[in-house]
């Protein structure tokens, strides 16, 4: 299987994590006008499962190094294919409320709050799982980010009452919901593998492909039980049957594909790039998602246009200080 020999291949692939994670809901917001963010979550994990699946059998079995996919399925320990699979749980529960505070409030909303709050606990989770990194550094960076998350939410607020819109604190807590749920299903996939060694891995333990092909079907399965759950009782607008997921377009639908495979792209290199860089700094990397998707949301979706000059300042000390703590977190792996 291919494997991340030193630090600044492992740093690169964490920033494609980055890119992925904070695009993939660029996706969403293309179909959004025609297709509620319920229906087009069901092609979503349609997506993340394909993709785990094209890297097991791709990158997950080739060359010499490691256990292939199916062997390494084979001789999976029970206890590690469930630790797996409760984080694709923990995931979609996290991520199917992030999705709705994207629809409801925009990307350059939910993903500072949400994902930098997810920054914030998981990187500190992480780091006490496997202390890799300068402590200093990585937490200093950490704390950059944090206060980048309250400047984010305040001018969320006081744009959404400039503009006489409902509703800012109810996504807002959404969003801290989601990422708070968000910064523990990493834990549970990175102890399914074996951190210390992607070039022979313990017995038992799996590699980064056939945790990531685990962790996915965790996320299909529970998706019937929390997507339908949200379809029969939304947190805005009208239940909606299943009937109308039939009678979306194809185009629609392998949108909501792409986004999966986005994430999934994310989500395989930064598993890919733990064993070099450690789970605490990878997941930290990955999470800096939170400046992408707010680049988005503000440059191309102009999700604060019309604001007040205050907001605007405090939009760019956020993208600031996102981009202050990140340098941080990426330095203290150094």
């Amino acid at each position: 299987m291919f494997i991340v020999e030193n630090y600044t291949l492992a740093v690169a692939f964490c920033m494609i994590t980055m890119l992925c994670w904070g695009s993939w809901a660029n996706t969403q917001k293309l179909v959004q006008q025609e297709w509620r963010f319920e229906l087009f979550y069901w092609d979503y994990v349609v997506g993340v499962f394909f993709f785990a699946l094209v890297g097991a059998f791709t990158m997950g079995s080739t060359g010499d190094a490691g256990r292939s996919f199916l062997d390494d399925l084979g001789q999976a320990e029970s206890q590690n294919i469930r630790s797996a699979l409760v984080g694709g749980v923990v995931f979609n529960l996290a991520n199917i409320l992030l999705t709705a505070a994207i629809a409801g409030a925009g990307m350059a909303v939910a993903f500072p709050v949400g994902i930098g709050l997810a920054l914030v606990v998981g990187v500190l989770i992480n780091y006490l799982m496997l202390s890799k990194g300068d402590a200093v550094l990585l937490f200093s960076g950490v704390g950059l980010v944090t206060l980048a998350i309250i400047l984010n939410a305040f001018a969320y607020g006081r744009h959404s009452g400039s503009k006489g819109k409902k509703g800012a604190g109810k996504w807002i807590a959404v969003s801290a919901i989601a990422g708070v749920l968000m910064s523990t299903f990493y834990p549970f996939i990175a102890a399914g593998m074996d951190l210390e060694n992607f070039v022979d891995p313990a017995v038992g333990k799996m590699t980064p492909y056939t945790a990531f092909v685990v962790f996915a079907f965790g996320i299909l399965l529970s998706n019937v039980l929390f997507n339908t759950v949200l379809m029969r009782r939304p947190l805005e607008g009208t239940p909606i049957p299943y009937g109308e997921f039939l009678k979306g377009r194809l185009p629609v639908h392998l949108v909501g594909i792409l986004g999966g495979c986005i994430w999934g792209l994310g989500n395989l290199f930064n598993l890919i790039a733990a064993g070099k860089a450690g789970p605490a700094i990878s997941y930290g990397l990955g999470q800096g998602a939170t400046l992408v998707a707010a680049l988005w949301g503000v440059a191309i979706w102009k999700e604060f246009k019309g604001s007040t000059s205050t907001v605007n300042g405090l939009i760019i000390a956020m993208f600031i200080l996102f981009v202050a703590g990140l340098g941080l977190v990426i330095a203290a792996g150094e």
